[in-house]
């Protein structure tokens, strides 16, 4: 249900549309109250007017988020760190991390988070570490946690800002998933990333390319179908720093309904294969050098019992109570975010993809 619009008697009745639905328009409002009798100098004096228009800006934006202060993670590499949980109107929509990497010739952002307003405050707490321009943004997949907030960064810095993305993760978001993704955010938060706009990714990256910053060089890691079919991983050469989206997540079960356990055990070998010991930094959660190990590990807990149980011709009964009695599951239980909720779902879907893997 959408807020209601905020009442004042400065407001002239035409400021209703006559359905009462009230008028979206900046500049609609701006003639209506110029109608009232009121300029742009006289609205910036009378306190009421300014409340007023205040409020009527969070109708039609949402509120600011407030400011979280960026944390150093390597000489040139500082995330934007969001408490990791899901969409909600208290966190308005802040559960997915910003990076940015500060090079010679500007500033990387790897994944902008999950509306404008986020991406605003992400451009706030970059200006608190570098007065240089974000030249480059990076999508790490088609999800709108990670990505709605390009909207404040082409509206800081340019419609012609290069936005990155696998090919395929970049056909998902000017489709259909772009607008699907804003009004479940809209949803999910009650509204508070209202006034965000799809802004696709406008360059195509392939895994192995590297780009040349000056000091710093970054490279593309993409290694089949793990999270989802696209996801982007991005390694700072010189950090020895790899960025990996949702591949692998600190203390919360990856949403998998898009990919692949298998896939995920294939990505990990081969980003490990080529970029040897890194720093691996999670879209939700903290980073570690042993994050995919551990999360390969907690993964592998679901994936096998299931595995096992198919070939046994046993149900899929029989592989959720192994899946919940194996050690690198249970040990997890208690701890991890959406533990309860989300379990029996990704046991289904191990359960599936054992089925094809086995026959």
């Amino acid at each position: 249900m959408k807020r209601p619009i905020p009442s004042s008697p400065l407001v002239p009745s035409a400021a209703l549309q006559t359905d009462g639905a009230p008028v979206h328009s900046r500049r609609q409002w701006l003639r209506l109250l110029g109608a009232a009798g009121l300029g742009a100098a006289g609205l910036a004096l009378v306190p009421e007017v300014r409340v007023f228009a205040q409020q009527v800006q969070e109708f039609i934006e949402g509120p600011p988020v407030p400011d979280v202060a960026p944390v150093q993670l390597s000489p040139h590499v500082w995330m934007v760190y969001a408490k990791d949980g899901f969409p909600t109107a208290e966190n308005q929509g802040l559960m997915a991390s910003v990076l940015f990497v500060v090079t010679q010739k500007g500033v990387l952002v790897f994944d902008t988070g999950a509306s404008l307003q986020i991406g605003q405050m992400a451009i706030r707490m970059i200006k608190t570490v570098t007065p240089q321009p974000v030249v480059a943004v990076f999508n790490s997949h088609y999800h709108g946690d990670h990505w709605l907030g390009n909207h404040a960064f082409v509206e800081a810095f340019g419609a012609d800002l290069p936005i990155y993305a696998l090919a395929h993760t970049r056909e998902q978001i000017a489709g259909a998933e772009g607008n699907l993704w804003r009004s479940l955010m809209e949803r999910w938060t009650n509204q508070a990333t209202m006034g965000t706009r799809v802004f696709a990714p406008n360059q195509t990256v392939q895994s192995g390319q590297v780009l040349d910053y000056g000091d710093v060089q970054v490279k593309m890691h993409h290694y089949g179908t793990a999270h989802t079919p696209s996801d982007l991983s991005l390694e700072v050469v010189q950090d020895r720093l790899t960025c990996v989206g949702d591949i692998a997540m600190d203390n919360r079960i990856a949403n998998i309904d898009d990919g692949s356990y298998v896939g995920t055990f294939k990505y990990y070998d081969e980003l490990q294969k080529a970029t040897g010991e890194q720093l691996w930094i999670p879209g939700h959660g903290r980073g570690s050098r042993d994050l995919l190990n551990r999360y390969g590990e907690f993964l592998a807990g679901i994936y096998e019992p299931c595995l096992k149980a198919v070939k046994a011709g046993e149900p899929m009964e029989a592989a959720r109570a192994a899946v919940l009695k194996d050690p690198r599951v249970a040990s997890r239980a208690k701890t991890m975010d959406g533990f309860e909720s989300n379990i029996g779902k990704y046991i289904s879907l191990a359960y599936l993809e054992a089925e094809k893997e086995a026959f």
